[in-house]
Order: C-alpha cells, then sequence, then structure tokens
C-alpha cells in the first residue's frame, strides 16, 4: 500500500458542485481497500484526498438553491459524521471476529487486528488531511467537544468498541502469559508489547478539542492497576511458600533475582512509568512484609560473619523505608558486645598492658570498619552506628570497671602512644607509623575524657623531649596535627610549644658554650647542656630540696648568671628531679661509663670520699627524700654498684643500713643504663596527674557556667547543668554533682546568686 500524508492538492479554480452521495460510495471503497489492506498506489490515493478536499471546498446542492461552501461549518460536518459512522461500523464487525477468543488466541486476534488497523488510520487521517487542517482545526480553535483528528478518531473509535468489549479476556490472557514467564516459561512477549502500545496510543483525553491531550489514564487503569495486583498476588504466594522451604539467605538471593526481572520485564514490554511502582510493589511485597525475618536473620549473619549476605542484606532493606533502622540498631548492639567480650578476655593483662588494651580495641573496629564501607556502601548512618558502639564498649568495658573510672581508656591510649613514637630498637617504618597514628586516632575520637588523653600524652611528651626519646619528630608533628585537627588549636596549642622550647633550648646551649669561649676563656670541667622550658606549657613540677653536688655547682651558677643577664625578670626553677648525665668510674678493674639519674650521680659522688655510708649519713649529705633515697640505694644494689653487708634487699633497708661501694664490680657493656623509673615516683605521677585533671575540670566547669549566665543573665538549674554538659562534652563527660559543686562555689564568689521565691532559678551578676 502506497500512502501519503504530507501531499498538498490544490484541486481547481473553478466552482464546481460536489454531492456528498455522489462521491461517497467511491470514496467508502477507498476506505475498504486500506482497511483491508489492498495495494493502493499514488494516483488511487490523490482520488480519495481529491474527493474530500473538493467536498470541503465546492458549492454544494442545497434543495434548489447552490451555495458555495468553501469553509462552511455544514459539508465539514457532513463528511465527518460519515467517517465516523464508517469507523464505527468497520470496528464494530471486527469485533464480531473476537468475542468469543480466549488465551493467546484473543492476544493474536488482537495485535494482528491492532496493527493493521493503526496503519490503515495513518493512511486515513493522510487522506483527510485538509479536512484536519482547516474544519477539524477551525472546530477546535472554537472550542467545539468530540472533534477531532481523523487518526485520533479512529483510535477513540477503537477504544470505545473494540477494546471496551474484549479488555477483560485480553487483560486476563496478558496476566496469564507473563505468570508463565514469571514461572520460568519462554514466552511470546511481543504480544504484550503490541497491546501494551496500543494502550499507550489509546490514551486521549476525549473531552479535549482535538484530542490534543494524551494522557496513560488507559493504560493505568486498564492495565497497570490490574497488573500491579496480580503481581502482588503473585509475589505473596511465592515469597510465603519459599521463606518455609529455604534459608533466609537463600530468599534474599531470589528477592534479587526477582527485582532484576522485574525492571528487565519493563524494558522489554511495559511502559517506563511502571517501572517506579512495580519496583515499589515489589519491595512491599518481598522485603518490607518479611522486614523482621530479615531482621533477625541480619543478627545471625553478623555473628557468623557472612560479609557477602549482609551485603545484599543491606541493598534489600535500603530499598524500604525506615527500614535500614533495625539493621543499624542490631549493628550498634553487636559491636558493642564483641567489644565488651574481647575486652573482657584480655582485661587482667590489658590493665597494665597499654598495646594489648588498644589493639583489642582496634581489633574490633578494624573488623567492622570495612564491612561498612564494602557492604553497606560507607553509609552515614551504620558510621554511625560502629561510632555509638565503640565509644560504649571503650568507655565502659572490664578495664574501665577495674579501674573503677571511665579515664582508664585515655590514660592507656596516651601511654599506648608514648610506646609507639618513643626510640626503640622496634620502630615501624614511616609509612606503618603513619598508618599506627591514623589508628590511635580512630580510638581518640571515641573516648569521652579527652582531657585525661591530653594530660598524659602531654607528661609523656615532655618526657620523650626532655630525654631525647622520639622516634621521629615528624611523627610527632603528625600526632599532633591529627589532634588539632579532631579537638583544635586550644587543645594541641601546649604541646606545640613544647617543640618550640626544644628549638629555643638548642639555640640557647650554643649561645652559652660561644658566651663561655669568648668572655671567660675558659671550659667547664663537665659536658653541660640544658633546656629552658617555660613553666605554663610543660607538666612538670618543681623539685623538692635537693643539695647540688660541688661537681655541678660550677656549671650551674655560670649558666644561671649568663641566663638571668640576657633575659631580665626571668627565674630558673632547677628540675634536678628530671635531670640526667653520665658518670665515669676509675674505681674498678674495668673503666665504665653510667648513665645515671642526676639524684643517683649525687649518691655515687659521695663515695670518692669514703668507700662506706649509712643511708641517713647520704641523707644528710644530698637531702634527698627517705622514701626516694630507698629506692635509689635499692636499684644501686640490684645493679650491685653498692652491696649491704647485711644482705638487705630494697624492703628491709632502714635509715642505719650500711652501704658499701662493691669495687669487684664486673659487666660485660662498659656503658651501663641504670636510669630506670622507680616505682613511686611513677605512682605519684600518675595520682598528680589525676589531681590536676580533676581540678582543671573544675576550673572549666566555672568557665563554662559563667560564659552561659553571662549571656542568660537568667537561666534556670536543669537547663543550666545541660547547657554544661552540652559545651564541655567535646573536653569530657562531666559529672552533674561536680557541676552543682561548681554552681556554689560560684555563689560562694559572687559570680551568681538565686533568684528571689525561686531556688532552682540563678542570676547572673556582672
Amino acid at each position: 500500500m502506497m500512502a501519503s500524508t504530507g501531499e498538498k492538492f490544490h484541486g481547481s479554480d473553478l466552482l464546481t458542485v460536489t454531492n456528498l452521495n455522489e462521491i461517497w460510495d467511491d470514496f467508502s471503497s477507498g476506505l475498504d481497500a486500506i482497511y483491508n489492506q489492498e495495494t493502493m498506489n499514488r494516483h488511487r490515493f490523490m482520488q480519495l484526498y481529491s474527493h474530500v478536499y473538493n467536498y470541503c471546498t465546492s458549492i454544494q446542492e442545497d434543495g434548489k438553491r447552490k451555495v458555495k461552501s468553501e469553509n462552511n461549518a455544514t459539508s465539514g460536518t457532513r463528511l465527518y459524521e460519515k467517517l465516523r459512522n464508517y469507523l464505527i461500523n468497520y470496528v464494530t464487525s471486527k469485533l464480531k471476529h473476537g468475542q468469543n477468543l480466549m488465551g493467546e488466541d484473543i492476544l493474536f486476534f488482537y495485535t494482528r487486528q491492532w496493527e493493521e488497523y493503526r496503519f490503515s488510520s495513518q493512511v486515513f487521517n493522510g487522506i483527510c488531511a485538509y479536512l484536519n487542517r482547516h474544519w477539524v482545526r477551525r472546530e477546535c480553535e472554537e472550542g467545539k467537544k468530540y472533534t477531532y483528528t481523523i487518526f485520533h478518531l479512529c483510535l477513540i473509535t477503537w477504544r470505545n468498541i473494540l477494546f471496551r468489549h474484549l479488555s477483560d479476556p485480553i487483560m486476563n490472557a496478558m496476566l496469564a502469559l507473563i505468570e508463565r514467564e514469571r514461572n520460568g516459561e519462554m514466552i511470546n512477549t511481543r504480544l504484550i508489547t503490541v497491546v501494551v502500545n496500543s494502550y499507550v496510543d489509546m490514551g486521549i483525553y476525549e473531552d479535549s478539542p482535538g484530542a490534543q491531550e494524551v494522557t496513560l489514564e488507559v493504560y493505568k487503569n486498564s492495565f497497570e492497576k490490574k497488573f500491579l495486583q496480580d503481581t502482588e498476588r503473585y509475589y505473596t504466594q511465592e515469597s510465603a511458600d519459599f521463606l518455609r522451604q529455604n534459608p533466609v539467605t537463600e530468599y534474599t538471593k531470589k528477592v534479587e533475582q526477582r527485582l532484576a526481572e522485574e525492571k528487565k520485564r519493563v524494558l522489554l514490554y511495559l511502559h517506563k512509568s511502571t517501572e517506579e511502582i512495580l519496583t515499589k510493589t515489589c519491595e512491599r511485597v518481598l522485603i518490607e512484609k518479611h522486614l523482621d525475618i530479615l531482621v533477625n536473620e541480619f543478627k545471625n549473619l553478623l555473628e557468623r560473619e557472612k560479609d557477602e549476605d549482609l551485603g545484599r542484606m543491606y541493598s534489600l532493606i535500603a530499598r524500604v523505608p525506615h527500614g535500614l533502622d533495625d539493621l543499624r540498631d542490631a549493628l550498634e548492639s553487636h559491636v558493642c558486645r564483641v567489644g565488651v567480650e574481647a575486652i573482657a578476655k584480655c582485661s587482667d593483662t590489658a590493665l597494665t598492658d597499654p598495646k594489648i588494651y588498644i589493639h583489642t580495641i582496634l581489633d574490633v573496629h578494624q573488623k567492622y570498619s570495612p564491612l561498612i564501607s564494602k557492604r553497606f556502601d560507607g553509609d552515614i548512618g551504620f558510621v554511625a552506628a560502629l561510632d555509638k558502639a565503640c565509644g560504649k564498649f571503650i568507655n565502659d568495658n572490664a578495664v574501665t570497671q577495674a579501674a573503677k573510672s571511665s579515664s582508664k581508656s585515655p590514660e592507656l591510649l596516651a601511654k599506648y602512644c608514648d610506646a609507639l613514637l618513643k626510640k626503640t630498637s622496634k620502630n615501624v617504618d614511616e609509612a606503618d607509623m603513619e598508618d599506627a597514628l591514623v589508628r590511635v586516632v580512630t580510638v581518640f575520637n571515641y573516648i569521652e575524657d579527652k582531657d585525661v588523653f591530653q594530660k598524659f600524652y602531654s607528661r609523656l611528651l615532655a618526657k620523650r623531649l626532655v630525654n631525647q626519646m622520639s622516634a621521629s619528630d615528624d611523627a610527632e608533628a603528625s600526632m599532633i596535627s591529627k589532634m588539632k585537627a579532631a579537638s583544635g588549636y586550644e587543645y594541641t596549642s601546649k604541646l606545640q610549644r613544647m617543640f618550640l622550647d626544644i628549638e629555643v633550648s638548642k639555640d640557647l646551649n650554643e649561645s652559652f658554650k660561644k658566651h663561655l669561649a669568648k668572655s671567660c676563656n675558659e671550659k667547664l670541667d663537665i659536658d653541660f647542656s640544658i633546656y629552658v622550658l617555660s613553666s605554663g606549657s610543660w607538666p612538670f613540677q618543681q623539685s623538692s630540696t635537693f643539695t647540688l653536688p660541688s661537681e655541678f655547682e660550677r656549671a650551674v651558677n655560670r649558666f644561671t648568671g649568663f641566663y638571668t643577664s640576657q633575659h631580665t625578670g626571668r627565674k630558673l626553677n632547677w628540675l634536678y628531679n628530671l635531670s640526667k648525665g653520665e658518670i665515669q668510674t676509675n674505681c674498678f678493674k674495668n673503666r665504665y661509663t653510667f648513665q645515671a639519674s642526676t639524684f643517683q650521680m649525687a649518691v655515687l659522688l659521695q663515695f670518692n670520699t669514703a668507700t662506706s655510708f649509712t643511708i641517713q649519713q647520704l641523707n644528710d649529705a644530698t637531702q634527698i627524700k627517705m622514701d626516694l633515697l630507698f629506692q635509689i640505694i635499692g636499684i644501686l644494689l640490684k645493679v650491685k654498684l653498692l652491696i649491704a653487708p647485711g644482705g638487705e634487699s630494697e624492703a628491709e633497708l632502714e635509715e642505719s643500713t650500711r652501704v658499701e661501694l662493691f669495687t669487684g664490680y664486673k659487666n660485660k657493656k662498659l656503658r651501663v643504663n641504670i636510669n630506670v623509673p622507680m616505682k613511686a615516683e611513677v605512682k605519684t605521677e600518675q595520682e598528680t596527674t589525676h589531681k590536676h585533671i580533676e581540678e582543671d575540670r573544675k576550673i572549666l566547669i566555672q568557665a563554662s557556667i559563667v560564659r552561659i549566665m553571662k549571656m542568660r543573665k537568667t537561666f534556670q538549674h536543669q537547663q543550666l547543668i545541660g547547657e554544661v554538659l552540652i559545651q564541655l562534652n567535646s573536653r569530657f563527660k562531666a559529672r552533674v554533682p561536680m557541676i552543682k559543686k561548681c554552681i556554689d562555689i560560684l555563689i560562694e564568689k559572687g559570680y551568681l546568686e538565686r533568684a528571689d521565691g525561686k531556688r532552682d532559678t540563678y542570676n547572673y551578676l556582672a
């Protein structure tokens, strides 16, 4: 068949007289040929086109009168009604052949008839192009309803007659075909595609002039609605049956498969608008209705560490609104329990071994962090759940309970950092060190009492710096940078000042040496170097009373004079308890060099005048506190530099005990380090640190209260406590009794007062 919808035919310039009845027989026979799919040449097409054109533009006979009818509404109306009636009769005749068909037979019938009818209607529309352009267009512009282009008239006629009568058996046949496909059979998907396309084509808004508005109303109401209902019925039954007969993990695989199939189904033969609502229907039936079962299985999968199945479970439940909330809660509870159990297993050793404690924590975190990033797409909700869980078990576990304080975690973390950053024979390389510091900061972010970590870290860093025991300056700087990023500049300001003091001290030592060389032209009897540290930045306390050995006096006095001349108004406080040096021997068979503390050197130097002393005599000579002196003597006895004729151990020493220099001392090494930490010193340092932490907290709480009250002027008790807790949360978890005590202190100092007649309200006093 040949057709042209764009050809313009102008006819004759002469007016002719045309009667519709005279041309109709030839015109209707042409329409029969078109709808019977007969071959039509161009000449025949133009004849039919001319019939429409000539009739619309000719002079028609009207009784005894002849009326020029160009642009006349009457002629268009008569022709349009004739065409409408033709279509009604044609479609009605086709309906008779399909009324008794069912199943695939009706689909084959419908698709064949529709494709032929639609193509023929396009040809028909081309023949009536002049009628569409003029009469139909004018009618539409005037707002006339139920007037359409010829092609839309064809579609509406098909919809109102054949489709309306056959829609139910067609729909049933389509649903049966789709169910067979879901059951694994191969089907002729083209049948469904053609029917669906016809539904879309028939979506014409009938009340719209010209039927210009095309909707999916027919597709939605006649197909999609019933299709979704059938989908819900099918998967409700299948999911229930499958879960009764198979593990939940197999069910999740089945659901993934079904969701992929339905998405493919839309691409193959459904309208794209169905994809979203079909997906949601499947998700509701296959996932949401079985959410409790899936959540319980998620917990089991966590226990069994089935990462792949967990990832699949996450992907499915993420499709359900708020479905992941239960999974996040389950993950949080699981990780917290695993963390608590892991620490409980090693609590006896972890209490005193920071490495075991921190590694146990990191093992738990690193076990679940990749699971979230890889299997849960880095979901921020799961990241938050992991953070909450880690925060809980790190701050409350068997170790903190044994220590009766949540502050044990930050203390052990600081000691772990010290072991990591201190110079040893087993220091890791730079890349591994950076990775280790990243993991440290991970734990740091979870601890509540960050002020405790700061205090212990500060003390341990100070010792590393003054003892020149840092493994790497870059690693030290990297750690401080990470803490600064996590807690702000103020948190690390004193730590950074320590490094500055160390650098300044290096220059100061060089200046002192030049000063000695220029002004005095002399050298000291000993190799002497110092660190000058600003008291506000370093966590050191002033030394107790101590008599400096005469061998050191000259060097100390010379430097004191030099420094005070350079810096007017500054006072040097010598920290002999932190000082150390090397002392050489001439009293043994071999010449040894001992690395010793200043106190140890002070004791050993006494033996230049005699070979034995009572402990009381040593105390009188050095002024070292007796309890500390006992420990120093104990260490010297242990390394066999001194002996007690009575064989006393450190625990048995008394003030009257006499100790002697052991002239038979032997050691394979010529350089021996006897400067080891003393138990009492470590214990005192820890007690002092905790005491300072409590004092600092009181100051911080009071400062926070004053800031809040200065802004609020008047504030209720509970609200004030809540604001203080929020403000200090980044530093430590403040205790309510301490906050109340600080409020009372500020009332006594005159910063606050209780409002008259309101015991739970405070006023700020400027």
